[in-house]
């Protein structure tokens, strides 16, 4: 049988993302409830460094009854240039499914090629699907339906904003992205089939976070980004989330952010660790939303 990967969240339907995130709740409410994995085994190759993705799939794994399987590229065969083909290979014959935190996304489409079991995307250079089912699991928390909700991303137009952009469409929602010249979402970004929300791009932050029930943000500097940081900094210095720009926001409007964060620069102190914030939950939830993930790839009912 063909296995199903997640790659950039465009795999899944709307009906589909719905019965996740429902499901994803129940698990919250009883974590040891699902025995989904059972005598089974997931490889997580992490070749980025990792602290949230890293313990939300390994705890959930446990708590699913399977046995997570750690794995550092400087570990593996690949860092002494065994071909991603091999390793798809060779890891089929002994998991039930495979996490890759990687850079290029030419390389998780790669070993998804080759992979007889499914490919989970930990986070690659232009995707971070797991990171936005966890912010949509924390909306609904907050809100309940999704269907209508307008959330604004301020800062970079990254990985973060783009998945949050596709998973969150498909949802309905309204998700507005306000950057500065070179850092925005392109214009003809790709939306699932079936996305009935839709994308808005500004430079003004304030215009985007105008009635906006959550405003969203990520660091100015991400792994690889290094050499250009200050020039970043510069470039975002007029997209910080603090409390001024939750003020603009509809009442009662938090805060989000998928950590880690540097308070000061993308995110004021006082809103990181306030009450105008669910960031802590969105973190958690990126367990809950990985355990509902895997039983939909892995053992579908």
């Amino acid at each position: 049988m063909t296995p199903r990967h997640f790659l950039t969240g465009a795999e899944l339907t709307a009906a589909e993302l719905d019965v996740l995130l429902d499901r994803a709740l129940e698990l919250k409410r009883s974590p040891l409830s699902s025995s989904a994995l059972a005598g089974a085994s997931v490889a997580l190759i992490f070749q980025k460094p990792s602290t949230r993705t890293r313990v939300s799939f390994e705890v959930g794994v446990h708590e699913l009854g399977g046995h997570p399987v750690v794995l550092r590229s400087g570990e593996m065969q690949i860092s002494r240039g065994e071909a991603l083909r091999d390793t798809a290979l060779v890891l089929s014959r002994h998991v039930a499914a495979i996490g890759l935190r990687t850079g290029d996304d030419a390389t998780i489409e790669e070993l998804a090629a080759h992979s007889a079991v499914p490919v989970i995307n930990m986070l690659s250079a232009r995707h971070h699907p797991c990171q936005a089912l966890a912010d949509l699991l924390t909306l609904r928390e907050a809100y309940g339906a999704l269907d209508g909700l307008h959330v604004a991303y301020v800062g970079d137009g990254n990985n973060v904003a783009r998945s949050l952009a596709v998973l969150g469409t498909l949802e309905g929602m309204h998700v507005a992205v306000a950057s500065p010249e070179g850092y925005s979402l392109e214009d003809d970004l790709s939306l699932p089939a079936g996305a009935k929300g839709l994308v808005t791009l500004h430079d003004d932050p304030y215009e985007a976070v105008k009635d906006a029930c959550a405003v969203y943000t990520d660091v100015w500097v991400s792994m690889g980004d290094e050499s250009a940081a200050e020039e970043r900094r510069t470039a975002l210095a007029a997209y910080r989330v603090d409390d001024a720009l939750l003020d603009a926001a509809a009442a009662g409007a938090f805060a989000m952010h998928d950590l880690p964060a540097h308070p000061g620069e993308e995110i004021s102190a006082e809103v990181l660790y306030g009450p105008r914030q669910r960031i802590w939950d969105q973190a958690e939830n990126r367990r809950h939303a990985q355990k509902a993930l895997l039983e939909l790839l892995v053992a579908p009912a």
